[in-house]
């Protein structure tokens, strides 16, 4: 597994909430549902995006915007105008009072909104993975890139969404997957990605970041990475904290906790067979490490997890 493999393969939609909206302008949607992550595509129709926190953004057809959660923004036909409607969480729409969207209402399968003629797509993310976290905490609020040049997979997303085959879930969070990785590939080759990712380039440093993600649970110690990578152990904590931003024993356990979280999750996974599989030699010493990191325990951890909320498609307040 390749550096960007492992950091783009945590937000892996599973069930997500996709939605086709239909709107008539002035249209105005107050998003607060708490997601950790969506992102947005105009099929017809401009938009803008106003975020709590950062710079307003357009959003034109063939383009893509990811949207960094929990905090609350709006996407209008305007930035000027009012939100007339609230999704809150579990994606409960609240329609308000005043002009705006008129009797917003189901229009068929995974489709809302009044009729109108600006179409809009959203894939909401209810749970990202823990090993991902890294990456997403790097993204800006809002970051909108282009979906490539034929913008197949945005064509491939409208073609789909509204319809209901066996299946079907599964297909659209896959699609959803894709133009997600395709629009962090983007960014991530650009300029704009952060100081951390760009050291996978560092002939050392990349080396070294290779070995800790294809094989976490190896013993690994500054000694053996740097005579693997071939340089001094003194080179090898010096380079990799400069261009990483922490020594390599800290991201090896940031990235080993990581794991366990997203392994903790899975269906009768006992904390003995996570601690063997991230490198901990006991339930015990992932445990102690667990909560040094996280300040929760791992059956905490486990617990917050399966009590999240399930989303479900818009009903009116």
């Amino acid at each position: 597994m390749d550096t960007l493999t492992g950091l783009v393969d945590g937000p892996r939609a599973r069930g997500a909430f996709l939605l086709r909206s239909v709107l008539n302008p002035p249209w105005s949607l107050r998003i607060e549902d708490r997601a950790p992550l969506s992102l947005v595509t105009m099929i017809h129709g401009d938009a803008w995006i106003v975020p709590d926190v950062g710079s307003v953004a357009q959003l034109r057809p063939g383009e893509v915007a990811i949207l960094r959660g929990p905090d609350p923004y709006s996407i209008a036909d305007d930035p000027k105008t009012k939100p007339n409607v609230v999704i809150g969480e579990g994606q409960v729409c609240t329609v308000l009072s005043g002009p705006g969207i008129a009797a917003p209402r189901n229009l068929g399968i995974r489709t809302w909104g009044d009729g109108g003629s600006t179409v809009m797509l959203s894939g909401t993310y209810t749970m990202t993975s823990e090993i991902g976290q890294r990456l997403l905490s790097a993204l800006p609020p809002v970051l909108v890139r282009g979906a490539g040049p034929d913008n197949a997979l945005i064509t491939l997303l409208a073609n789909e969404i509204s319809k209901d085959d066996t299946g079907q879930e599964l297909v659209l969070d896959r699609i959803l997957d894709l133009l997600l990785v395709t629009i962090l590939r983007s960014w991530l080759g650009s300029p704009g990605a952060p100081a951390w990712y760009k050291a996978q380039q560092d002939p050392v440093v990349g080396a070294a970041l290779k070995l800790l993600h294809e094989d976490p649970a190896q013993q690994w110690t500054v000694a053996s990475l740097a005579t693997t990578t071939g340089v001094s152990r003194t080179a090898l904590a010096r380079r990799f904290t400069t261009l990483v931003g922490e020594p390599p024993m800290s991201y090896l356990t940031g990235l080993r906790i990581a794991l366990a979280a997203d392994l903790l999750r899975e269906p009768g996974a006992t904390l003995g067979a996570v601690a063997r599989k991230v490198g901990y030699g006991s339930a015990f010493a992932l445990s102690a490490a667990f909560k040094r990191v996280r300040g929760v325990s791992p059956q905490e951890h486990r617990t917050s997890a399966s009590q999240r909320p399930t989303p479900i498609v818009p009903v009116m307040g």
